[in-house]
């Protein structure tokens, strides 16, 4: 089966100041005078990774290991310090639900927003509504401003929107954990179609049970490094018995 995802020598960096700056006027003034000094700190070093079309692959790792920056460079959001991301097929990536949204807008008028954020029709957008609102569980509250939604409310109508179609991949950012249970087996089955349907997906989720129930292959980063790849059970047997470990 061909590869839909490549990343080859790929590191991400960022400058970190290495100074407090109380305020953003000091901040300016200070770049503008080259008197800030910067400290490197790689998110990612020299990742080589494939992805084979239909997969179903979770990454774990400890906070600050780099996994949503990775999620981020394969979507296009970040480009790579260096190396290359190749990438086939359309991407709909539920990394950061709702920042496309306007808070002061209704659920119906932020369908037709996020819907064009994400390259879908307002013909499109009109004709899956319904579906949508009905998805999210927002019937009564779909020409109610999102600004007096909670946060889990708007990650519903992030989510549903994002999977109302079919992507070639699929990428999923902790968003699972959003909702009650019954919400949560409700995105899992949605995402299961998708799986069935040939679509790649790539999950990050603290909940290793999550990840064994849904992936059939795992990517451990630690640091910005790869640690394993492998078989779930594998992989997430050996990240259970050092994941613990500070020092790894």
């Amino acid at each position: 089966m061909e590869n839909i995802i490549e990343l080859k020598d790929v590191s991400m960096r960022f400058n970190m100041s290495k100074e407090r700056v109380d305020s953003i006027k000091e901040y300016l003034i200070r770049l503008a005078k080259h008197q800030l000094q910067f400290e490197e700190f790689y998110a990612l070093k020299n990742i080589n990774l494939t992805i084979k079309k239909g997969e179903v692959v979770g990454i774990v790792g400890l906070n600050g290991s780099g996994k949503s920056t990775m999620l981020k460079v394969i979507s296009g959001i970040l480009r790579p310090s260096t190396g290359t991301a190749e990438v086939k097929g359309s991407i709909s990536p539920l990394i950061e639900l709702g920042a496309g949204f306007d808070f002061d807008l209704t659920a119906r008028e932020n369908v037709f927003l996020n819907g064009s954020v994400l390259g879908f029709s307002k013909q499109m957008m009109t004709e899956k509504m319904d579906e949508i609102i009905d998805f999210a569980e927002l019937r009564d509250f779909m020409d109610v401003a999102i600004k007096n939604y909670s946060s889990g409310m708007v990650a519903r109508l992030g989510f549903s929107i994002a999977t109302i179609t079919h992507p070639d991949i699929l990428i999923v950012d902790e968003i699972l954990s959003v909702g009650d249970f019954l919400f949560q087996q409700k995105c899992e089955k949605r995402i299961s179609d998708m799986m069935s349907g040939g679509t790649t997906v790539i999950i990050v989720s603290h909940s290793l049970e999550q990840i064994e129930r849904l992936c059939n292959r795992v990517v451990w980063l630690s640091k910005g490094n790869i640690i394993m790849d492998g078989p779930t059970n594998e992989v997430c047997e050996k990240y259970k018995l050092t994941a613990g470990n500070p020092a790894e």
